[in-house]
């Protein structure tokens, strides 16, 4: 006769994190970085800043569709918008970890901060990704500058982004 403790048929815990921004145009940087992510965690929820502030190129729900089109061959992406504190996001999800790219020791100045910040509020942990050296210069700012003056940013962005961004800039 077995006795069992009960410990045998439970799951083991679900890894979760995040990767935050504002992807407006999500780049082959944002997207090495939730790649990345994606196989150290089980499930990496990529969180869509809602700025009410700011006038983006593109919408949110744009955004957020065209990360979903570039990260499907992952299969544990989970695409959401947030308003507000992401470690509130954090919290109404059970995620115990962001994960931010940083491209420059520029970077590690203010995302240090947040992550004390962050870890001080909800006891969220950060974890710091080195980019990759061929995206360490590349921002969705950058992108959206060059490709408004007709520069070619495909090489930058997954051929979707670049279509949305040529169709985009047109009509505007």
């Amino acid at each position: 006769m077995t006795l069992t403790t009960g410990s045998e048929s439970e799951e083991p815990p679900v890894r979760r994190a995040v990767c935050p921004g504002s992807f407006d145009p999500v780049t082959n940087g944002h997207l090495d970085i939730i790649a990345r992510a994606s196989k150290l965690y089980d499930v990496v929820h990529v969180a869509v800043m809602i700025n009410k502030s700011k006038k983006g190129l593109f919408t949110v729900e744009e955004r957020m569709d065209l990360i979903r089109e570039c990260t499907t061959e992952y299969g544990n992406v989970e695409v959401e918008s947030f308003h507000g504190l992401l470690v509130d996001y954090c919290k109404e999800r059970d995620i115990p970890a962001i994960v931010k790219g940083l491209r420059a020791v520029s970077d590690f100045d203010y995302e240090l901060q947040m992550a004390q910040m962050n870890n001080g509020l909800s006891g969220v942990e950060t974890l710091f990704v080195p980019t990759n050296p061929t995206y360490s210069f590349l921002s969705s700012s950058l992108v959206k500058e060059v490709a408004t003056w007709g520069g070619d940013v495909s090489h930058l962005v997954p051929p979707v982004v670049d279509r949305a961004l040529g169709e985009r800039l047109t009509n505007s």
